[in-house]
C-alpha cells in the first residue's frame, strides 16, 4: 500500500489525500479504505492503544483521488458536518478532460437522475419529478492534444456530479469509461482530483484552505 499523504493535522481534525482506487469507506469488496489508513496513521504517530475515533465527513468516488477532511473528535465531527450540510465547505477539483469545452469558463446547471436500479447517473437540461438540481462552475486552465485541464467548483453535492455534467458537454473526464471516455487509465483511476478544500475551523473559527499536490502520473499530462 502506498504511504499516506497528510495535508494537515491538529488535535481536532486531519486532512489526507485519498489515493485513486481506494474506497472512501468500507464497502462490499473488503478493501482497505481511506478511513482505515488515517486511523492507522494516527494510532502509530501518537502511539494510541485501542480504537481511534475518526469522523468521516464526506466521500470521493473510488476512482477519484484527492484531499479528504476527517474529524478527530465527536464535537469537531458535529460542527464540520453542519458546515457540510449548510454548504459552507467549498471544494475545488482539477480534471483532465477528453476534448476542449466550447466556452473557457461556464456555469453548468442540470437535473440529475438514476434510471432504474443502475449506478449510472444521467443529466437532463430540464427539471422533472425526482431529478436533483446540480450546479458547477468550470474554468479551462490549459489545452493541448485535444484535451483540456480544468478547474471545477461544484456548487451542489450530487453523486457523480462532475463526471456526468462534464460528459454532458461532450468533454468526459479522461479515463472515465462509465461516462464516455473511450480509454481507461492504467490504474483504473479517472483524471479527477480533489485539489482544495475551504472551511471554517470548528474550534478556532479560523478560515482554512487546504491544498493537495496534483497527480504526477503520465496519464495526467496533456
Amino acid at each position: 500500500m502506498e504511504s499516506l499523504k497528510i495535508v494537515y493535522i491538529d488535535n481536532h481534525l486531519i486532512a489526507a489525500v485519498k489515493p485513486a482506487g481506494v474506497p472512501s469507506q468500507e464497502d462490499e469488496t473488503g478493501d482497505v479504505c481511506i478511513g482505515d489508513m488515517v486511523k492507522a496513521f494516527i494510532k502509530e504517530k501518537f502511539n494510541k492503544p485501542g480504537d481511534v475515533y475518526l469522523g468521516v465527513l464526506h466521500r470521493l468516488d473510488r476512482p477519484v483521488g484527492g484531499i479528504m477532511l476527517f474529524a478527530r473528535t465527536s464535537k469537531c465531527a458535529a460542527r464540520l458536518s453542519e458546515q457540510f450540510q449548510n454548504q459552507k465547505v467549498h471544494k475545488t477539483y482539477v480534471a483532465l478532460l477528453t476534448g476542449i469545452p466550447v466556452q473557457s469558463e461556464r456555469k453548468l446547471e442540470h437535473f440529475l437522475y438514476k434510471p432504474g436500479s443502475t449506478n449510472k447517473v444521467k443529466a437532463s437540461p430540464v427539471p422533472f419529478p425526482g431529478a436533483k438540481k446540480a450546479i458547477l462552475e468550470y474554468k479551462v486552465l490549459k489545452t493541448g492534444n485535444q484535451a483540456s485541464l480544468v478547474e471545477v467548483t461544484p456548487l451542489t453535492g450530487r453523486q457523480h456530479q462532475i463526471r456526468v455534467q462534464m460528459a454532458s458537454i461532450k468533454c468526459p473526464i479522461k479515463g472515465d469509461i462509465k461516462y464516455g471516455s473511450h480509454v481507461p487509465n492504467p490504474d483504473k483511476s479517472i483524471c479527477l482530483f480533489a485539489h482544495k478544500i475551504r472551511f471554517q475551523h470548528p474550534i478556532s473559527q479560523k478560515e482554512m484552505e487546504l491544498v493537495a499536490t496534483l497527480p504526477i502520473e503520465d496519464w495526467w499530462k496533456l
